[in-house]
């Protein structure tokens, strides 16, 4: 199987962490960018990394390059907003996975508890 190629949206708690634990990965995934609007020690880390931070569109434009966009934000608008950009780009291969896929994918990955974020709603 080839790398999967992946975005991060939402570098806060959540995703600082997810980006972290995937950056040993490097031999199965390949991250391609990465969306937070605020300074984050996330935004910072990412950046650090020589991950290019890109707006949604961007990512959505990008079209099959990226296999798999993590919406690490908790936001329904977030999410919205990607499957919006996704059909105006006309982009049917990057699929969108939800803070729940990502906390799947963390419990097969790491032994260490992935930050829990009260009032957070999860889901599609």
């Amino acid at each position: 199987m080839g790398k999967q190629n992946i975005a991060l949206v939402g570098l806060g708690r959540i995703g600082s962490a997810f980006l972290r634990e995937i950056s040993g990965k490097q031999e199965r995934l390949n991250l391609l960018f990465a969306a937070e609007p605020s300074n984050t020690p996330g935004k910072a880390q990412a950046i650090a990394a020589g991950i290019p931070m890109a707006t949604l569109e961007e990512i959505a434009a990008a079209g099959n390059k990226v296999d798999i966009i993590f919406d690490l934000t908790g936001n329904p608008d977030v999410r919205k907003q990607l499957r919006e950009q996704l059909a105006a780009h006309k982009n049917q291969h990057t699929v969108i996975a939800p803070e729940s896929v990502a906390r799947l994918i963390w419990s097969l990955i790491s032994s260490e508890a992935l930050p829990v974020i009260e009032g957070r709603i999860t889901g599609y």
